[in-house]
């Protein structure tokens, strides 16, 4: 199992600590439609069965376990319009309108994006932080680079209610560090 995993869930069910903070993270500012707080806890929910599947998912089986993802995001990402939440939909055109076109993710699709030996997600979740009402910072370690593949992340972003998403921009640790 990778290292990393365990230190990934637990950033994503608990807020992490200042110690062993690389020195640059990459942040997005994201403008809910809706409370901060619950669209915190929506994108942490469609992440966290993802990040775990990482240590115990077979990736090289046709299809992957979908229990744990909650209704909403599997609705979403399986194009099933009738099930999918407002905040889901309007968050799915946000996310086609933000790629210039790009097509909504399937849910298969958006979850093989999370093994391990998948080199295409150049990122790990650090934290998400309260910006205001309806804004909320998302912050992912990408160990300090300031392109890299992010389109699942931003999915996810999108369809758990994001009317905009900026971003990513690299940030020293300490603008993370002050908003805790």
């Amino acid at each position: 199992m990778d290292d990393s995993l365990p230190t990934e869930l637990h950033r994503l069910r608990h807020r992490p600590g200042a110690d062993y903070t690389p020195p640059v993270l990459s942040l997005f500012v994201v403008h809910a439609s809706g409370d901060a707080a619950e669209y915190e806890q929506r994108l942490r929910s469609a992440l966290a069965p993802a990040v775990r599947l990482r240590g115990t998912a077979d990736f090289e089986q046709g299809s992957l376990p979908v229990d744990d993802v909650p209704d909403w995001f599997g609705a979403i990402s399986s194009g099933d319009e009738q099930r999918a939440p407002q905040f889901a939909r309007t968050g799915r055109d946000g996310y086609v309108e933000h790629t210039r076109g790009g097509r909504p993710w399937e849910l298969q699709d958006w979850l093989y994006r999370f093994d391990p030996d998948e080199d295409s997600r150049g990122w790990e979740w650090w934290d998400a932080t309260p910006a205001g009402p309806s804004r909320v910072h998302i912050w992912v370690d990408s160990r300090g680079e300031s392109f890299f593949g992010c389109q699942e992340l931003l999915w996810a972003a999108y369809t758990a209610g994001a009317d905009r998403v900026d971003g990513p921009t690299l940030q020293q640790s300490t603008v993370w560090s002050a908003e805790r």
